[in-house]
């Protein structure tokens, strides 16, 4: 393993010294925290050989291969070593990841890589220079938002090397849950599209609730799609309560002051629309949790530009599945013919797609069955 480590490590630093040596230390931490992943891996029978493993977490691996082996006999995805591998790394997550916007925008600031392209995000392993990266922004003027990610793909690049693995961030997770984030990151590995990171995660985001919903209804248990269902309907009620927001910020930042420039004005329509969502989420019906009581108290345009990546798109790739019949093979490569047109023509595609989507019932939510409610999309955040 550590020769494989070491081949790893010198590969991806090869590709990154291209980047200029400016780059060099924030390069060389993401290969090193990388590596420092693979290493921290082990194949999942010798976790369950292992008599030091706990059964709790010899339950969840056996249940998390289950997932593996349907998602690609099921869900038409990769079969490779990816997620058959188990790595304890003994922190909240795997890396956490800064996102920042303009104070009047809901674009955010990107930063461009080899292999990914430019995405709207730039991970840390380390939580503390995650921060300095964030007060570096902020200095520059821009909100900023830093969140834990507690899964990453490599896009099936590092598959000869072990591929990604299970990791003790997630594998806890409410079983419809750990199925929707493997089908997630395997997702990634079907179909990336540099530069648009809309496209990539909005598609993996639809293979996850398509995926987790078919999952539930032909794997899970009565116990776990009940468990699943208060999960995702405290998910969806603050989806729900936040999308409205997004909606109204992006009106004030495109209303007529804003085109003439009266900043005055735009930031107490902004401050308006922020008070109304704090206010609205204080009277929230739904159960109160940190972690939605932590994503208000930082809620900025940062927070919800991130939401909306994963959110935005998603209605229009399960209006596609359900064009192609709700057959997978078929729609993973009605995704890659997207995925190869200019981004002009992949964007005019997805418009005329929308007015489908916005016809059709959502195809995850036809599929889950009567234990769990019809619900909202966006599933990104807290």
């Amino acid at each position: 393993m550590k020769r494989v480590v070491a081949w790893a490590l010198l590969a991806v630093c090869a590709g990154l010294a291209l980047a200029g040596c400016g780059s060099l230390g924030y390069y060389w931490q993401a290969a090193s925290g990388h590596v420092g992943v693979m290493r921290a891996a082990r194949p999942v029978p010798d976790w369950l050989q292992d008599a030091g493993t706990p059964e709790a977490l010899k339950s969840r691996l056996v249940l998390a291969q289950r997932i593996r082996r349907f998602a690609s006999a099921e869900l038409g995805l990769p079969d490779n070593a990816s997620y058959t591998a188990y790595a304890d790394l003994q922190r909240a997550a795997v890396v956490w990841n800064v996102v920042a916007a303009p104070a009047y925008s809901l674009n955010l600031k990107t930063w461009c890589f080899p292999v990914a392209g430019c995405v709207g995000y730039r991970g840390y392993y380390a939580e503390a220079a995650a921060h300095a990266e964030a007060a570096t922004q902020i200095a520059a003027g821009f909100e900023v938002t830093v969140y834990p990610v507690h899964a990453y793909s490599t896009l099936g690049w590092m598959n000869w090397a072990g591929g990604d693995p299970l990791l003790s961030t997630f594998i806890g997770y409410p079983e419809g849950e750990l199925a929707r984030i493997v089908f997630h990151e395997l997702a990634h590995q079907v179909v990336y599209v540099p530069d648009d990171t809309a496209f990539n995660e909005s598609f993996a985001t639809a293979v996850e609730r398509l995926g987790g919903a078919r999952w539930l209804q032909r794997e899970g248990s009565e116990a776990a799609r009940a468990e699943y269902a208060a999960f995702d309907a405290r998910r969806q009620q603050f989806r729900a309560l936040s999308l409205q927001t997004r909606r109204d910020l992006a009106a004030v930042y495109a209303s007529k002051e804003a085109q003439a420039g009266d900043w005055a004005s735009v930031a107490a329509q902004k401050a308006a629309a922020m008070d109304d969502f704090r206010a609205r989420y204080a009277g929230w019906p739904g159960p109160r949790q940190g972690a939605y009581d932590a994503w208000v108290a930082r809620a900025n345009n940062a927070t919800f530009a991130a939401q909306g990546v994963y959110d935005d798109r998603v209605p229009q790739f399960e209006a596609l599945f359900v064009q192609e019949g709700r057959d997978w093979p078929r729609f993973h490569a009605a995704v890659k013919r997207l995925a190869a047109m200019p981004k002009a023509e992949r964007d005019a595609a997805l418009k005329r797609i929308d007015r489908i989507a916005g016809a059709a019932r959502p195809a995850s939510a036809a599929m889950i069955g009567p234990s769990i409610p019809a619900r909202p999309h966006g599933d990104h955040g807290a």
